[in-house]
């Protein structure tokens, strides 16, 4: 399932917020910023998620593996 089926799923509300706010913003905003944006908006006690999944991959120290 992916992140996208499975926010719309267990998360209906925040997600349509979050549909909503990316449509309106003009700078590009991704819908997965948006979303982290309306979810945190409307559920304060949730901000010591807001770094999950915007970290940068870990380097591959040998990429020959």
């Amino acid at each position: 399932m992916t992140t996208l089926l499975w926010r719309i799923v267990v998360a209906p509300a925040t997600s349509w917020r979050a549909w909503r706010l990316h449509r309106r913003n003009t700078t590009g905003q991704s819908y997965d910023t948006a979303w982290r944006a309306a979810r945190l908006d409307h559920h304060p006690d949730e901000m010591v998620y807001r770094l999950h999944g915007h970290q940068p991959p870990d380097p591959d120290p040998d990429p020959h593996t």
